[in-house]
């Protein structure tokens, strides 16, 4: 356990945190896996950085504004503290470009550098600006620049097959997948920006402006966390399935459920452990076991899953479990059934028990179980059914 230490706004400073600290569980499994391809990591740095990051970084310095003490110097700081409390190794570089749409993205591979909308600049307050950083530096912290690379290089190679009939459907199996590893990955970059500010209310609004504009006097917190709970149980099994075909192309989850997943982070054993002092270390990643880290993804989707009131995740556990608990009356009866049947485990006194030399118990071979369906299905047989041989 680390002690923390505080800094001028009582925030902890995380000394040392590994970004598994606030990793989705999908995203730090999909993430151990392809760090422990052999040459994975090494090949994509080669192939992305060669020229796509010297390229995305003159473009970004010819263009946009450059954060500095002198430009934009309330973001320069905002920077300078999220780096701190996250505890990062090196800070990036940090850009605004004009934009009419609010968003935000970190390139680069061995440097990474931030770039953020004018549009999104205009939309959020200070604190709210901290957040939107403190995403970012988890996107960075985390490597997943080098790994989104990976997906768009598959969308523009899936789009030269477009004209094949039933070619590229491999890829883009592949790029759904990529895709819903993408969209978690912002949930862990929401995690970090919690960890960044350590303010929740911060970045609840920063979700509530991109839902519904900077009108927040006109949206009530409570209300719109109702919607994440809505949006999850409402309707039947079909609008379970349209809500994957709603996000199967977006990169992003939805403002209001992403609301409703860092609250309940923020609730969470695992947040108030980390604000303690008690997280993985930076130090320590080497080691990070993908068993473990498949183990700890099964385990926290089991418990979404289990308390989920999603009817298309409802339908899947039901079934689940129906189809379980069939497949174990089916084994208890062939148990039984090889046993010698049935019996009552505490006889009335005077009752016969059979014992292990006895008849009843006798049905441990195949050839008895067989031999009993037999005299059953003869018993059973329908005395009017001329097909059925006489048993006498």
């Amino acid at each position: 356990m680390t002690e923390p230490i505080v800094d001028e706004g009582g925030r902890a400073i995380l000394t040392g945190i590994s970004s598994r600290a606030f990793e989705h569980p999908a995203d730090h499994a999909a993430l151990t896996a392809m760090r422990s391809i052999p040459g994975f990591d090494q090949f994509l740095r080669l192939t992305s950085g060669m020229l796509r990051e010297r390229q995305y970084r003159l473009a970004y310095l010819a263009s946009s504004v450059r954060v500095g003490p002198h430009q934009f110097s309330d973001l320069h700081e905002l920077m300078d503290e999220v780096t701190t409390i996250l505890d990062a190794p090196e800070r990036p570089e940090l850009y605004v470009y004009n934009h009419p749409v609010p968003n935000a993205i970190t390139l680069g591979v061995d440097h990474a550098f931030i770039a953020i909308s004018s549009a999104l600049y205009e939309l959020t307050d200070y604190d709210e600006r901290r957040v939107v950083l403190g995403h970012e530096l988890g996107h960075a912290l985390s490597g997943h620049a080098l790994y989104k690379s990976v997906l768009m290089h598959l969308l523009n190679l899936a789009a030269s097959f477009s004209w094949v009939p039933a070619g590229g459907l491999g890829l883009r199996a592949l790029i759904a997948g990529l895709r819903e590893w993408d969209r978690k990955s912002e949930l862990s970059g929401d995690r970090a920006a919690l960890l960044a500010t350590q303010d929740l209310d911060a970045c609840l609004r920063v979700h509530m402006k991109t839902a519904g504009g900077a009108h927040l006097d006109r949206i009530d917190v409570d209300a719109f966390l109702d919607q994440a709970a809505e949006y999850e149980k409402a309707g039947d099994l079909r609008d379970g399935i349209l809500k994957l075909l709603n996000t199967e192309t977006a990169t992003h989850p939805w403002s209001v459920v992403r609301a409703a997943e860092i609250r309940r982070w923020s609730d969470s054993e695992q947040y108030r452990a980390v604000l303690e002092g008690t997280y993985p270390l930076r130090a320590d990643d080497k080691e990070a076991s993908f068993a473990d880290n498949a183990r700890e993804a099964a385990r926290s989707y089991k418990k979404r899953i289990d308390e989920s009131t999603d009817p298309l995740v409802s339908a899947v556990r039901d079934i689940g479990n129906t189809v379980g608990n069939a497949a174990e009356s089916v084994v208890d009866w062939f148990t039984r059934t090889a046993r010698g049947g049935v019996h009552d485990p505490n006889p009335q006194r005077g009752e016969h028990r059979d014992q292990p030399g006895d008849d009843a118990t006798r049905g441990s071979s195949g050839g008895d179980i067989l031999d009993r369906f037999e005299r059953d299905r003869r018993n059973r047989r329908d005395p009017d059914d001329p097909d059925e041989p006489d048993g006498n």
